[in-house]
């Protein structure tokens, strides 16, 4: 498995670069991946499915100028910034019998995960489906996209996020799992004491990862470009603001 730490200059490169890493392995043109990413400035990005007016406070968005995009995998709606460590797993479906069923890979996945993180002193808990929490405060949500023959799967590790920029920006999701138990998102998130830099070795250590890729290559860059000519994953607030503010945003 080849690692990429790679952060990339815009939102729509970092969002969108994971898609071609599972695209290239489709097209049998690369293989199994780990990357990992971090934004310096908050981005809001929502799931394939996620309903901006009921995910977003709009308003604020607007105001502090937050870029909103959407990925093609499922999931909620997540902050990104300075403080979040990504990590994007393309993974064969022949890695293992888990990973073409949907809740057995993310058993699989976030088993490893935690094992990592148990390296590390910290004593992470799974919580189906996609979920990792340190006692009942989550610090982790991940999604999936899946294609035929590998899949891509990605999440986040809050280690030093500022949780009130969460509580500004995103509702509480309509759907929550049991173990919230209706708390904001300042008493229902944390931080987990690790630093990016050991996250990183931990869990490369964790899926074998050890041959290292530090820049795009030239196919990545050519499908990344085609990408972002064709897929607008950015998301124009301003075309809902009206909708948004009659029913109470």
């Amino acid at each position: 498995m080849i690692l990429k730490n790679i952060s990339l200059p815009s939102p729509s490169e970092n969002i969108l670069y994971d898609e071609v890493l599972l695209y290239l392995a489709e097209q049998e043109e690369q293989g199994e991946f780990l990357r990992f990413w971090e934004s310096g400035d908050f981005f809001v990005v929502l799931g394939k499915t996620s309903d901006p007016v009921e995910d977003l406070y709009i308003e604020r968005i607007e105001d502090d100028k937050i870029p909103v995009l959407r990925r093609a995998s499922g999931g909620g709606t997540v902050l990104q910034g300075k403080g979040c460590l990504n990590y994007s797993l393309v993974l064969s479906k022949d890695r293992s019998p888990e990973l073409p069923m949907i809740k057995k890979s993310y058993q699989y996945i976030l088993g490893k995960i935690t094992n990592a993180l148990s390296s590390l002193g910290i004593k992470a808990q799974y919580h189906p489906i996609s979920d990792m929490a340190i006692g009942e405060k989550k610090f982790s949500g991940n999604a999936q996209k899946r294609g035929k023959k590998f899949i891509l799967h990605h999440g986040t590790l809050l280690y030093d996020f500022p949780l009130e920029g969460i509580e500004r920006y995103l509702k509480i999701p309509k759907q929550i799992p049991e173990y919230r138990r209706g708390r904001v998102h300042t008493d229902f998130l944390a931080n987990i004491s690790a630093g990016a830099e050991e996250l990183k070795r931990a869990i490369a250590k964790e899926f074998n990862a050890v041959e290292k890729e530090e820049t795009v290559n030239p196919p990545e860059r050519k499908a990344l470009n085609s990408f972002l000519q064709t897929r607008n994953i950015v998301v124009d607030l301003k075309k809902m603001s009206k909708s948004a503010l009659r029913v109470g945003t």
